[in-house]
């Protein structure tokens, strides 16, 4: 076929091996397709200069100017020059530096008025913006002939600005790209010729040479709305697939069965279920029900009762003879979780016990931190099939655990876990288990359709009724310190009117590096330089603000630490003593984010918070307004009024709704770290679909995809799709979205 020939073949052949090298190693482009695909991050216009006060820091840059000013300088008494040049594009200034040798060459070509384009990272010298030894190629040279291919390729055009690197220009990959784009017209075109023809799409060859060399923004528009649609499609039908062959997998259908365990269950219930917990429950039965393994994502806001519904999918399963398991991420919220579902199903929780309900089941709980004994039991118990459920951390993966016949899975967190420890899990069972995923995170809906694809998706949008406002507020402890003051008399107050907070700090704060006399010359320049930007210093720590705090603002309250490094069982006797009110303030690290439910704690104080992610805070805040009394939550943070931080903070400050934020949360982040890179170490294929933007290509692609895949599974009519399809899913994705 063609694509062998030209879209595979090296790129070493046509580019020779030096610039081949730098794009292998530092672009990850290796063939002629990997550069077509390789597309401008924007373009120019010929007299429209870049706005040089948006430059950012430290990377690097193509821009295009105009040479205001440039003058030689000495130092060094005369032995050494430099020439400094100032561009200027009517936003703002920026300098450029030439040393030593380098200086004749720019000297006599970078004159006041000239327009060039030049490139080079960005970095700040007396607080002025620069770029050391740039690399710059005249727009409009006097010398009609050094200037002719500049200006051809510039003059009346949109000039590519293409994602570069330091030792390869945008203008030098422009070059490459020009060797290679002959090759566009042996584009495989992965859309059916109905699709493409029905939503009027330019042809694939086409759009790649309009993408690379456009006449008009049009052009650029057409191209991008075509390419767009290229990725999302080929993407959702690869999902399509995963999800269309899980359907062809046995599974035991596991069916709610008449005055069991559920019925008794929800017998004893204190309250009602909400609407939202009784449409999921519904979902979750129905996919139970099947002889085809369930793959459903469960989100839900924080508090919003995912363990409940959990719980009583698990419950069903265990009417219908199977065993069911919760994974959790770490071992607090394993404790966590088998000590609340205990408490909820009371008496049903001791099945075989004195006092137990003959309709019950046992509950065990398995952390690698367990002793011999206790593990030793929990093990017989799940081969033997006594335990119905089985709580636990990854320690459920390990080979030695064996159940009687695991019929579904459940994994808490699912952004902590990666996928083959999910997959490892379900090949305990005689065959594939059902598989529930949850997550507190709200995770907007195009993410949910890509990253997760491949899972039905069921959302929890509403608070069980007694669950009370959370009022967050931002606390400026720089500008403005009486108002740390006045946080800490509000803990005081909460606390004096019955209740418990919680005080979360970034670090734990006991660094072997960190300790008393070692380095001192560091620690004091580190010192300085923390006073001068509050951004160098060291996150505040656990074990430094509870010192302050039993001495200071918090003296004669009950403060107790809880962190990642401390001993299972001295963890979990801080958390029971919390839980029983004998703790007054819990200064912590993230260990709470998840999970822990004391209803009586409605104060939250968040250090250093412009350090954590929007979502992360919203997860933190959850842990307070569980219970009748209204929530609060004072965000601490020393970042400037103005800054990108500062405004994060707001946000998180302004919405309790988790779905806006992580849409905020997304915009900041970009799609970069949601993307397949958290669950798959793969590089992700989307070049030129932003899945925070792209909301209506992506749905409209998975709902084409559906159609296709369900016409023909195995895409036999459709030989390109294929192969586009083989070329994206390169053996470690493949496995990837096996494992999904």
């Amino acid at each position: 076929m063609d694509r062998v020939s030209s879209f595979d073949e090296p790129l070493k052949k046509l580019l020779g091996g030096a610039t081949a090298k730098v794009m292998a190693e530092h672009l990850d482009l290796h063939t002629v397709g990997d550069l077509l695909h390789h597309y401008p991050r924007r373009y120019e216009e010929r007299g429209k200069l870049t706005a040089l006060a948006d430059l950012p820091l430290d990377e690097h840059v193509t821009v295009v100017a105009q040479v205001a000013d440039a003058r030689i300088l000495m130092f060094n008494n005369g032995r050494g020059k430099r020439l400094e040049v100032t561009l200027t594009d009517g936003s703002g200034r920026l300098q450029l530096v030439f040393f030593g040798h380098g200086v004749h060459k720019p000297h006599k070509e970078l004159l006041p008025g000239r327009q060039a384009m030049f490139a080079g990272k960005v970095s700040v010298f007396n607080r002025k913006m620069q770029l050391a030894h740039p690399t710059y190629q005249l727009l409009d040279a006097s010398d009609a002939d050094e200037a002719t291919e500049a200006v051809d390729a510039f003059a009346g055009r949109l000039l590519p600005i293409y994602p570069a690197c330091k030792q390869l220009d945008s203008w030098r990959i422009a070059k490459a790209v020009d060797a290679v784009l002959p090759s566009a017209r042996d584009a495989v075109d992965p859309l059916p010729a109905s699709l493409r023809e029905g939503r009027g799409f330019t042809p694939l060859p086409e759009a790649l040479l309009k993408v690379h060399r456009p006449q008009t923004k049009a052009d650029v528009e057409d191209a991008r709305a075509r390419l767009k649609w290229d990725e999302a499609f080929v993407l959702q039908v690869a999902l399509a697939r995963r999800r269309y062959a899980d359907t062809q997998l046995p599974a035991v259908a596991r069916r709610p069965v008449a005055d069991g365990l559920l019925d008794a269950f929800d017998a004893k219930l204190p309250f009602t279920l909400t609407e939202g917990q009784e449409k999921v429950s519904k979902e979750i039965f129905d996919d139970l029900a099947t002889e085809h393994p369930m793959h459903r994502l469960l989100q839900g806001e924080v508090g919003s009762g995912k363990t409940m519904v959990a719980l009583r999918a698990m419950l069903t399963v265990v009417d219908a003879g199977g065993q069911a398991a919760m994974l959790a991420p770490t071992e607090v919220l394993a404790q966590q979780h088998h000590r609340s579902i205990t408490e909820m199903m009371g008496e049903l929780a001791e099945g075989g016990m004195l006092g137990g309900s003959d309709r019950g089941t046992k509950v065990v709980l398995l952390t690698g931190s367990m002793g011999m004994a206790a593990r030793r039991q929990a093990l017989l118990d799940l081969v033997t099939g006594e335990a119905g459920i089985v709580i636990g951390t990854h320690a459920l993966i390990e080979d030695k655990v064996q159940f009687h016949d695991l019929g579904l899975v459940v994994v808490d967190e699912q952004h902590r876990f990666g996928v083959e420890q999910r997959d490892a899990l379900r090949s305990k069972g005689k065959q594939p288990p059902h598989l529930l995923v949850m997550t507190a995170t709200p995770i907007p809906r195009t993410v949910a359709m890509t990253v997760f694809g491949d899972l039905e998706t069921s959302v929890l949008d509403q608070l069980p009724a007694g669950r009370s406002p959370i009022a967050s507020h931002v606390v400026p402890a720089k500008d403005k310190p009486h108002f740390l003051s006045r946080a800490w008399e509000r803990v005081r107050e909460e606390v004096e009117n019955g209740h418990q907070a919680y005080v979360v700090c970034p670090r734990i704060g006991d660094d072997a590096e960190e300790a008393e006399g070692k380095g001192g010359k560091k620690t004091k320049a580190k010192k300085q330089a923390a006073d001068e930007d509050p951004e160098k210093r060291p996150p505040l720590a656990v074990l430094e603000i509870a010192d302050e705090l039993r001495k200071g603002a918090l003296a004669g309250l009950s403060v107790e630490v809880l962190h990642g490094r401390m001993h299972p069982d001295d963890k979990d006797d801080v958390m029971h003593r919390f839980a029983a009110g004998d703790v007054d303030v819990l200064v912590a690290t993230t260990v709470i984010e998840v999970g822990v439910n004391v209803p009586n704690a409605t104060a939250m104080v968040i250090m250093d918070a412009d350090r954590f992610g929007v979502s992360q805070l919203h997860q933190l805040r959850g842990r307070v307004g569980r219970g009748s009394a209204p929530g609060l939550c004072l965000l601490v943070s020393e970042a400037h009024e103005a800054s990108p931080a500062r405004a994060r903070l707001s946000a998180v400050a302004a919405t309790l709704d988790g779905f806006e934020l992580s849409r905020i949360d997304l915009e900041q982040r970009r799609e970069g770290d949601v993307l397949g890179q958290a669950q798959s170490g793969v590089r992700s294929s989307l070049r030129m679909l932003t899945v925070i933007d792209d909301e209506e290509v992506i749905a409209a692609a998975r709902e084409e995809a559906v159609a296709v895949v369900a016409a023909d599974p195995e895409l036999e009519h459709l030989p390109e799709l294929r192969t586009v399809l083989a070329a994206l899913l390169d053996k470690d994705r493949e496995e990837y979205l096996d494992k999904g």
